[in-house]
């Protein structure tokens, strides 16, 4: 790693900073600590995956326990809670729980670090953030395509309406091959009568 490399600073105020002071780099000290944390500061924003999950005033559990090693500092958590999701085929609201776990050993020493490796795992003035093991264990646990039940049967395609509702819901349709015949009358009688057959008149 270059000498100049000067490791990132941790914001105090964030609730993913946790003061290591106390471990004393004693190995085999421990602290355990729990906290409520922000799921739109842990999920960047007030919606994720393309607008699937809403995090807006929601709250989720940091469980987190701090071991001192030889290395450094191992963060061994699990974030826990529910968020509120939309499912993918009836577009109604659901709730999603969330019990994601994650393990990460902040380093003291620089020597066997790249730069993009030390600014996420790295001691610094005795603090370390575990917003982003947190964050990546989060979406690891989030499903990508979220139901309201497995066998949701969605939204009708022509008409949008919610086929749960109405499973016997459907529209007659007319072969588009047949359906400029269906205006078209027979000259000198209606579009049902044959044209082969005489008319009572003859």
């Amino acid at each position: 790693m270059p000498a100049a490399f000067k490791p990132r600073r941790y914001d105090a105020r964030s609730p993913f900073v946790f003061d290591v002071r106390d471990l004393g780099r004693r190995a085999g000290a421990m602290r355990q600590y729990d906290r409520d944390v922000p799921g739109d500061a842990l999920l960047g924003g007030k919606a994720t995956l393309d607008g699937l999950y809403r995090t807006q005033g929601v709250d989720l559990l940091l469980d987190l326990r701090l071991e001192s090693v030889v290395e450094g500092v191992l963060a061994t958590g699990r974030i826990s809670g529910s968020i509120e999701g939309e499912c993918v085929r009836c577009l109604d609201p659901i709730e999603v729980e969330i019990d994601a776990d994650f393990q990460e050993l902040f380093y003291y020493d620089l020597e066997d670090l790249t730069a993009e490796e030390a600014e996420a795992l790295l001691v610094v003035e005795e603090q370390i953030g575990v917003e982003s093991p947190a964050h990546d264990a989060v979406m690891l646990e989030l499903p990508l395509q979220p139901l309201c039940r497995d066998d949701c049967p969605g939204l009708c395609a022509e008409c949008g309406a919610r086929l749960a509702d109405d499973p016997d819901h459907r529209h007659d349709t007319v072969d588009p091959r047949w359906a400029a015949l269906s205006g078209l009358t027979v000259a000198g009688g209606d579009a049902d009568e044959d044209p082969a057959r005489p008319s009572s008149g003859a």
